[in-house]
């Protein structure tokens, strides 16, 4: 119990938190947040990691901590290009045992929804995941279990990388200096938590509103 208050109140206090990393280790930070995007996006197992809330925090602390807007730019939408690449490269060697519920470290729930979102949007789910949780984490995954062609895959992940990293670390740069901002930062995390996971509440809203209504009898 105590781990998960402190992964709360780590989230939740993302500028203290970081602004300690910062201040512990320097120019290993870089490091440290590509570790963590890269996990977020490369490994199944650490769907709940914080990226949109992180990319947004570190943007925000660039200015003030000294922390370069560009090598911060570079460094992880690098972490967020290997990751998905990675995670891709797993799809295609362990898709059918996890499809089968071979694995069961995968939860096949997560494997649904990104099917569904899927077949929604199609190949721009690369592109589109990135802004969503969980998908974000299981998209790369089920285009190599679908056998995407890699040279697609790339296009997109690429595409998809710097769009996500970009507009969160600007947004976080720009809109970190703001006072009410700055003085309300941990509801601005919340905020960013609640509205990226909202697509995937609704989508589960949405399927279990369909199967409590199921076929007329």
């Amino acid at each position: 119990m105590k781990f998960f208050t402190d992964a709360l109140n780590f989230i939740l206090h993302l500028d203290r938190s970081l602004q300690g990393v910062i201040g512990q280790y320097g120019g290993l930070t870089y490091g440290i947040l590509f570790l963590v995007i890269f996990a977020e996006t490369g490994l199944v197992i650490t769907p709940f990691l914080p990226g949109d809330s992180l990319l947004f925090a570190a943007g925000a602390l660039a200015s003030r901590t000294g922390l370069s807007p560009w090598l911060l730019f570079v460094s992880l939408a690098t972490a967020a290009i290997l990751g998905d690449a990675a995670n891709y490269a797993a799809g295609r060697l362990l898709g059918a045992r996890a499809e089968g519920g071979g694995i069961g470290f995968i939860k096949r729930e997560h494997l649904e929804k990104t099917h569904a979102f899927y077949e929604k949007y199609g190949n721009k789910t690369i592109v589109l995941a990135r802004f969503v949780p969980i998908v974000r984490t299981f998209a790369p995954f089920v285009a190599g279990v679908g056998r995407m062609t890699y040279r697609h895959f790339a296009a997109y992940n690429v595409l998809g990388a710097c769009l996500w990293v970009g507009l969160l670390t600007a947004a976080g740069h720009f809109f970190g200096e703001i006072p009410v901002v700055k003085r309300n930062f941990e509801l601005v995390v919340l905020a960013i938590v609640i509205l990226s996971l909202w697509p995937v509440a609704h989508e589960w809203l949405k399927a279990r509103r369909e199967k409590g209504q199921g076929p007329a009898s």
